[in-house]
Formats: structure tokens, sequence, C-alpha cells
């Protein structure tokens, strides 16, 4: 009798522990920007995936996660160092959550070095998306370039015949450049690369201005898009010379901060806090219910980006050492994405619906930007073709 007592006693132990094991949380580390010009960006990033995390009871998929966050200050070295402290002491092989395509040069290889898997919310640069593309890396944002080529495509459809280009002198700033260029039709008269930390574009508004363009594209996100469009209207140009931009020059927290200076902007993007599905709705409602606050593009991509790992997790039941099972997992890309259509192209990067959007003003005199029509359906990006996989 006291024999089996203890055996029993071994026994439900034993289960117990494993049961305990088992639930141990699957750790993700999100390298983000949290300071600087940009860091309400990586602060949207960070909120939104907790959000889904939160959302799902403290799980992605059925699976317990912790999520571990690190603002790398903008900073591609600081990015560099934090990840190698994720790999090594935190044991951790999942990865998300940076904004800016210099830290994501700098920290993903790394990454990738150690078979850790990255899945990115926003930074997609070229390098990694035709020739440099990988299978432990995806993206759930865009290709760099794509959302630029839309802005190119929506100034064809405005009927636009000239363009002066700015963009910062990194990776973004040049694929922002190429991508607009690519699908554009008209004559560039002006092409400006500025620095990364400028927040004085006198001298550049001074060639616009003298160039005479039709129009003006621009990619500045974050704070330097606050300060450019600001500075526009000074100037008096926003009267004058009309601009189209793609997302990350005006997003919700941007056009909070310039007000006016943003009215009649044409911006093209993938989502829109008015998109109308029940997956949108919802997180619109728990990001309201949360924070209070106006979600930008980010926090959509951040918050898809979460479902996509949970979907994965699900079909591997939360392993993520066999890079091959989860791989398989990810790509059937089996969440209801914000956006709507959602589906991973042949180098892992998304293949989605665009839209025309403006910024208008209400009778009570509110400014909001509004969904005007689709102006691509099914869009993956230029270097998809080049990625053997």
């Amino acid at each position: 009798m006291r024999v089996t007592t203890i055996v029993g006693a071994l026994t439900a132990a034993l289960i117990g522990a494993t049961a305990a094991v088992a639930q141990e949380p699957l750790k993700i580390g999100l390298i983000t920007t949290l300071s600087g010009p940009g860091g309400y960006l990586g602060q949207d990033i960070r909120d939104a995936f907790n959000l889904a995390v939160k959302m799902q009871g403290g799980k992605l998929g059925g699976v317990p996660v912790s999520v571990l966050v690190e603002d790398d200050g903008l900073k591609p070295g600081q990015g560099k160092q934090i990840a190698d402290k994720m790999l090594k002491n935190d044991k951790i092989k999942l990865f998300t959550g940076i904004v800016f395509s210099n830290v994501s040069g700098a920290v993903v290889p790394d990454i990738l070095d150690a078979d850790g898997i990255y899945v990115s919310p926003n930074a997609a640069p070229s390098t990694f998306s035709g020739k440099g593309c990988q299978k432990n890396y995806y993206v759930v944002s865009w290709q760099n370039d794509a959302l630029h080529e839309t802005a190119g495509q929506n100034a064809n459809e405005l009927g636009f015949k000239s363009a002066f280009l700015i963009a910062p002198n990194y990776q973004a700033g040049k694929d922002a450049l190429a991508g607009f260029k690519r699908m554009f039709k008209g004559k560039i008269l002006g092409e400006i690369y500025t620095k990364l930390d400028q927040t004085d574009f006198s001298a550049e508004l001074a060639q616009v201005r003298a160039a005479k363009p039709e129009m003006v594209f621009q990619f500045q996100p974050g704070g330097l898009g606050i300060a450019f469009l600001r500075q526009y209207q000074q100037a008096g140009l926003n009267t004058e010379i009309p601009m189209v931009v793609a997302e990350p020059s005006l997003d919700a927290i941007t056009l909070k901060a310039v007000g006016e200076a943003a009215l009649g902007l044409n911006v093209t993007s993938h989502w829109n806090s008015d998109f109308d599905n029940a997956a949108n709705k919802e997180f619109m409602a728990a990001w309201t219910k949360e924070y209070n606050r106006p979600p930008t593009y980010y926090a959509s991509q951040s918050y898809d980006a979460a479902l996509a790992i949970g979907a994965a997790l699900k079909g591997t039941g939360g392993k993520v050492d066999d890079t091959e099972a989860f791989r398989k997992a990810m790509l059937k890309a089996d969440f209801k994405s914000v956006r709507g259509n959602f589906k991973f192209g042949p180098n892992q990067h998304p293949v989605q619906d665009w839209y025309a959007l403006k910024v208008e003003k209400a009778a009570d005199g509110t400014l909001s930007l509004n969904t005007k029509r689709k102006i691509i359906s099914a869009y993956g990006d230029s270097f998809a073709q080049d990625c053997k996989l």
C-alpha cells in the first residue's frame, strides 16, 4: 500500500513537472526603436505585438509566449549587441520588431547566421528580397521598394508629368526613390538624399521651388516627416506643389502633429484604420480600448506579424528548432490580416492590395486620412523573381 502510494506520488510529480516544462513560455526577441524622432514607430510595433499576445491570453497560436523588448536607439551597433545578447544569454530563436533598414542590415544577418528566425513587421530592404533572400527571413509589412512603387502608380493616375524626389541617405531611402522611379512614367526634375537625422530642410525646399515640378515625392518617416511637412507649409509650397507619398511619410501621428500642413496629401497604403473587414474592426476596437490613441501603419503590421507567428507556432506545436517545419507552417499565412487579402510571395514577402488615400477635412473641421480607391491588386515586389529558395 505504501509502495503504491509512493509510486503514485512520484508519477503525479513527474506528470506535473512535465506539464510545467511544456508550459514554459517561448521567448520572442523584439528589437525596435523606442527613442529619438522615430521612437513612436517602435512603440506602436511593441504595443501592437503585445496587444495580440494579450488578446490571446498570453499566447500566440495557443502557445504561451514571453516577449523580451529592447531599444536599438536607431543605432545598428546597439542593435547587434542586443541581438547577440538575446541569442547567447537568453537563448532566443525567434525575433521581430526592427523599424529601420540600416538597423535591419546590421542585425538580421547575425540572427540568420545563428540559425535564428526573423519575422519583419516593417523594414524590408531590397538586399534581403531578391538574390539575397533567406529561408528563415519573413516579411509581413511590404518590400521597401514596393510601397513606393505604388506611390509612383498613384502619381500616374493623378496625371502628374514631373516630380522632385527627396529621401534620407540610407537603404530604405534609396529603395524608396528607386521604387517610385520604377513605376512613375513622368520626368524626374531633381533627386536629393538627406541625412537620416536631419531636421532643417530649407536648402532642399529652395531647390524644389527652383525646379518647379508638378509634384513632390518624399520619404521622411517618423519625426523626420513631421519636420518636413511643417517646413513645406511654412515655405508656402503646400499650396503650390502637391505631394504624393507612400504610407511612412504620413501616418496617424504625423497627421495629428502637422494638422493643416497635410491637407490634400495623396498617400498610398496597404492598410487604413477605416478598412471594413472583421479582423480590422476587432483590432481597432481592442487598440482603442487598450491605448486610446490612433494606431499607425506600423501597429497594424506588427499586429499582423504576431498573428502570422501565431499561425506558424500553431502549425508546429510551438516548436521553433525545426526551422523547415516552422517555414512550412508560416508560408501558409493561415491568419486573418487586418489589411484583408494577404499571402506570401516566393521571396517570403507579402502579396497584397494597395489603396489610394487622401487627407481630407470633415464638416466639423477635423482632418482624417480616408481610403479613396484600390490602385493595385495582389501586388508583390520587383525582386521576388530573383529569389531562389
